[in-house]
């Protein structure tokens, strides 16, 4: 449905098939040698204790401090969303959280941020709501995408947090 859909706005997208990936870890191990990490991304699907929650979308290779980045955001704490909480606002389950995940939050209760790193890589790669798949599309086709469909960007902005090499 999903894949239809950016059939429909004429997206372009590359869509491959693999075992279920449910960690960075997992998607580093099916990778070819030389395969770049240009564009993986990691997602972290928050809540603070007001309940508020946000989807980050990181680069996979991004070490952050959850407090630190909290408070950059602009609330006190963060704590990960249960699979309930993630079913009932993503529509997924453990594993395949993606930005697609956004289209399923219909009140537009999840805040989304990106990866400043994210948006120097012209493609990133997501999971399409399934982690047996993953969906190689232009960043600015993705965030363009979601923002037609209610869903807005913020950038977040970690420049002086590491990355691993």
């Amino acid at each position: 449905m999903l894949l239809n859909r950016l059939d429909e706005e004429s997206i372009e997208y590359q869509c491959v098939s693999h075992p279920p990936l449910m960690t960075v870890a997992d998607a580093k191990a099916i990778r070819g040698p030389g395969e770049s990490d240009q564009g993986q991304v990691k997602n972290l699907f928050l809540k603070n204790k007001k309940s508020k929650m946000w989807l980050l979308t990181l680069h996979e290779n991004r070490k952050i401090d959850l407090n630190e980045t909290a408070r950059c955001i602009g609330t006190r704490r963060f704590s990960f969303c249960s699979p309930e909480r993630l079913m009932q606002y993503l529509g997924v389950k453990p594993g395949a959280v993606s930005p697609f995940g956004l289209l399923n939050d219909v009140h537009g209760e999840v805040e989304f941020y990106i990866d400043e790193i994210l948006m120097h890589h012209p493609v990133i790669h997501v999971h399409p709501l399934d982690n047996t798949k993953t969906v190689a599309i232009g960043t600015r086709d993705l965030l363009e995408f979601l923002k037609r469909h209610g869903h807005p960007f913020n950038v977040l902005k970690t420049s002086g947090w590491s990355v691993e090499t």
